[in-house]
Parts: structure tokens; C-alpha cells; sequence
């Protein structure tokens, strides 16, 4: 899954992507590199500047028009609201990537009217805001659990086994070590038998376990990949889509031999 970012401030490439031309050749790149899955997002997850729903609107859905007009590859909507949702699989996406663990209750059935498939992900609070101290009695469990419950909620509004993923949520409402203890509990959450994904590139936690800014996380991210890989996520989102697939296919031919 490559990240394709049309924000003035996402925290890795900081807007270098806003202009539509640099957009598209972004687009075309991790195209060239072999993504599988292009996701789209409009607004970053951490707090910042307020991004109201026709603006957010604006950035994504022409994105997604443009992006289905030139390459024959499925796209996702990075999303949190139902009414951009829709309009972005109006627009032609298939998988809703909802970080607020489907907090918009029209969510579900806007994706179950369009046919779509949507990620269900962990969050402690909500997106945009700070949550500095997250407390767990048992991460993983408790991960596992918010997982489980919004799977069912997906079931319930019709949606179909194979149109559910689920994301741990690295980051999100976690600490390095509540990040890193999920990343190593991939197979307990991919045995519960959805696909799971990972979304670890160039991500805080390791940024704060190894002391390296987001420019050189690169070796590191790759890392997490192989890791999350090994232990069942089936669905990468990256930054880096090339290094990322080179690491899926060694790991495939592993498994397979």
C-alpha cells in the first residue's frame, strides 16, 4: 500500500506533494516501484491546523478522480469521516482506511453501500488529538479486543469476512514500548483471521527507540516490515513501496522454500 499524502503538513514529507503535478509524479512512482494499493489521505492523524469536511473533500476526492483515470490499480481513501468516505468511493476508491475505529456511525454502511472494504483500526482517543500518557492494563488484549468489537460492527452492516482489515494502530494512542509489544504480537491479532495490516514506515516509535528522525528511519522501517510480515500482516502501507516489496518477496520465497 503506497502512502500518497495530499496535505500541506503530513509529518514525513511535510507538503512536498501538495501541488497536483507533484502529486501525480508521486503517484507514478510508487506505481513504478510496485504498489499493489495506492492510499489517499487529505488529513494528517496528528494535531494540527483544523481541516473542515468540504476542504478535506477537495484534497481527496479530484486526487482519487486523477489517480483512477491513469493507472489501473485500486485505491483507498485515508478517512475518518463517512460523507468523504462515500464521495471517495463515488469517486471510484474500494477500501475505506478509517483510523477512528469507525467513530462516524455512517461509516460502515456507506462502505456497505458502495461495496467497499474498510481497515479497522485502534485508536485510544481519536485522531488530531494529543494523547501523551496513554495507559493500558494489557495492550495487546485490549488492542485485540477493540478489534474484534469493530469487525463485528462491519459484519453487522453487511459487510462480508474478507472485507474486513484490521491495524493495531501503531502510534496511535500508544508508546514506543505499547507500539513495539503489538508490532511483536502481529500473529495473535492475524489469527483472529482478517487480514491484518501494518503501518509502521518512518513512524515515531521508531524514531524514539533508535533516535532517528524521520529522515533516517528508512533501514529501520524496512525492519518493522519484515518483522510484521513474518508474523502475518499481509497488507503493507510504506513510504518506501520498492525496498518494502523487495522485503515481502524474500520473505515469500522464505516461507515458500
Amino acid at each position: 500500500m503506497g502512502i500518497l499524502n495530499r496535505t500541506p503538513d503530513s509529518f514525513y514529507d511535510r507538503g512536498a506533494y501538495w501541488d497536483v503535478n507533484s502529486f501525480l509524479l508521486r503517484a507514478q512512482q510508487l506505481v513504478d516501484e510496485g504498489a499493489d494499493l495506492l492510499d489517499v489521505g487529505g488529513v494528517k492523524a496528528g494535531p494540527g491546523p483544523e481541516v473542515g469536511e468540504q476542504e478535506e473533500m477537495d484534497r481527496v476526492v479530484p486526487a482519487i478522480e486523477l489517480i483512477r483515470q491513469r493507472f489501473d490499480l485500486p485505491v483507498a481513501v485515508d478517512t475518518w469521516r463517512a460523507s468523504v468516505a462515500a464521495a471517495a468511493f463515488d469517486a471510484g476508491a474500494v477500501l475505506g482506511n478509517d483510523i477512528s475505529g469507525f467513530a462516524d456511525d455512517q461509516y460502515l454502511p456507506a462502505a456497505a453501500r458502495a461495496g467497499a472494504s474498510v481497515v479497522a483500526t485502534h485508536i485510544r482517543l481519536a485522531p488530531r488529538i494529543p494523547d501523551p500518557q496513554p495507559d493500558y492494563a494489557d495492550v495487546v488484549t485490549e488492542v485485540s479486543d477493540f478489534l474484534l468489537d469493530r469487525a463485528g460492527q462491519a459484519a453487522a452492516a453487511g459487510l462480508s469476512r474478507e472485507r474486513i482489515i484490521l491495524d493495531a494502530g501503531l502510534d496511535l494512542g500508544k508508546t514506543a514500548a505499547q507500539s513495539v509489544a503489538l508490532l511483536r504480537a502481529s500473529d495473535r491479532l492475524a489469527g483472529h483471521g482478517y487480514p491484518l495490516l501494518l503501518s509502521a514506515s518512518n513512524k515515531t516509535f521508531i524514531g524514539r527507540l533508535l533516535d532517528l528522525d524521520i529522515d533516517r528511519r528508512g533501514n529501520a522501517s524496512l525492519a518493522a516490515a519484515a518483522l510484521g510480515v513474518a508474523l502475518g500482516c499481509r497488507i503493507v502501507r510504506a513510504h518506501d513501496v520498492r525496498g518494502t516489496r523487495r522485503v515481502c518477496h524474500l520473505l515469500a520465497a522464505i516461507m515458500e522454500a
